[in-house]
């Protein structure tokens, strides 16, 4: 009989169901992967390898039907350029 699967997959963090041969997620199985910890447990990574997930995010830029506002406003000058133009050839 195979072994029971862990509750949690240790490669993907999927929970896993009760007597099934692989994970849903990822498929690790018991020749790849019902192990309680993952292969990388003990990489031993400095705290500033997880740098990221703490670094202030930029504030957001209006958007305007999903485009910034600046393009919004360069869009609107070239019109008026053209517009300019026009009535100056006439």
């Amino acid at each position: 009989m195979p072994p029971l699967p862990p509750d949690e997959c240790a490669q993907c963090g999927a929970k896993i169901p009760r007597h099934a041969r692989a994970c849903p997620e990822c498929g690790a199985d018991e020749r790849t992967g019902w192990r309680e910890s993952s292969l990388y447990d003990g990489l031993e990574l400095p705290d500033s390898a997880f740098a990221d997930e703490d670094a202030p995010r930029p504030p957001p830029t209006r958007r305007v039907n999903g485009v910034a506002w600046y393009w919004w406003c360069i869009g609107v000058g070239v019109l008026v350029l053209f517009g300019l133009a026009a009535f100056g050839l006439r």
